[in-house]
């Protein structure tokens, strides 16, 4: 994988006590929709601070379109728009006003997509800023963010207090900024957005890089648990006799229970020729249970 439009190198920021981030490589290439996974605590926002330029690293740097965000921001922030985790708005009335302060910052002057972005987030502008509900103000830090129209989205746990539909509704966002070429970082501690949307993933825990894995490659390359149930116990024998791997269920003799590579999945199915089969259920190992097995490894080392 080459060096990416956002590339971290080495970098480590130690608080003390085992917090803050170690060692951490990782490249987000352009146009890639990037997502950042681990649990409250471990590090993601403490990185993310390091691509805004927020925090100077006690080693290893970030790069940012070839920038380096603590000694160059003012260059960065021209390409990168940014949602934080912690939204702090500026001391103004509403958010009309503060829409328009925004849109002064980042040169907007045509307001299409803003207004595009208010009515599909259901957000009125027009409430006090400091009253609004915490969704209320990741709608307004959302719109502010995308209104701006950059190449780069740096965005922190951007769902925090969106209810489910108005999740997905920012979700399809992601995806349209993602049809347009944008590069985007999202971190999150939801295992179902990061699977609905990313390209690659990261998970990081305890300040460290556990793994970097390709979320096509988890949906179409795992192994496929197969679980049938036969109208007999004679069938599901023949079954067992047909494919190698499968096994019959020690309690209920009609069930049969294995899991065979992805590339195999049409032998397993073609098996069941002339049997009678009452159900049929095929799984693959998604993203909770990828992240769940790595943090058992940890406890069990």
């Amino acid at each position: 994988m080459s060096e990416g439009l956002i590339s971290v190198r080495n970098l480590t920021k130690d608080y003390g006590d085992n917090r803050g981030v170690f060692d951490i490589s990782l490249d987000i290439q352009e146009g890639e929709v990037f997502g950042y996974l681990g649990t409250n605590g471990s590090g993601k926002t403490t990185t993310i601070r390091h691509m805004m330029g927020f925090l100077k690293p006690d080693s290893g740097e970030v790069l940012v379109n070839g920038l380096n965000p603590w000694k160059q921001a003012p260059e960065v922030m021209r390409d990168v728009s940014y949602i934080p985790g912690e939204i702090a708005f500026p001391d103004l009335t509403t958010g009309t006003d503060f829409f328009k302060v925004q849109a002064q910052f980042l040169g907007v002057k045509d307001f299409t997509y803003m207004n595009h972005l208010i009515d599909l987030l259901g957000l009125d502008p027009s409430a006090n800023l400091k009253r609004m509900s915490k969704g209320m103000k990741q709608k307004t830090a959302i719109v502010a963010a995308l209104m701006g129209d950059k190449k780069i989205l740096i965005m922190d746990e951007p769902t925090t207090g969106l209810d489910p539909l108005m999740r997905e509704t920012f979700l399809e966002l992601v995806r349209e900024e993602k049809k347009k070429g944008r590069t985007i970082f999202m971190s999150s501690h939801i295992f179902e957005e990061i699977e609905d949307v990313c390209d690659r993933v990261a998970i990081i825990g305890n300040g460290k890089i556990k793994d970097v894995l390709s979320l096509y490659k988890l949906r179409h390359d795992t192994p496929r648990m197969f679980r049938i149930t036969f109208a007999s116990e004679a069938a599901a024998q023949e079954y067992v006799n047909r494919v190698p791997e499968a096994g019959l269920d020690e309690q209920v003799k009609k069930v049969v229970s294995f899991a065979v590579p992805a590339a195999e999945t049409d032998r397993a199915i073609k098996a069941t020729k002339g049997l009678p089969v009452i159900s049929a259920d095929e799984t693959h190992e998604d993203l909770e249970e990828y992240f769940m097995n790595i943090y058992r490894k940890e406890i069990r080392q």
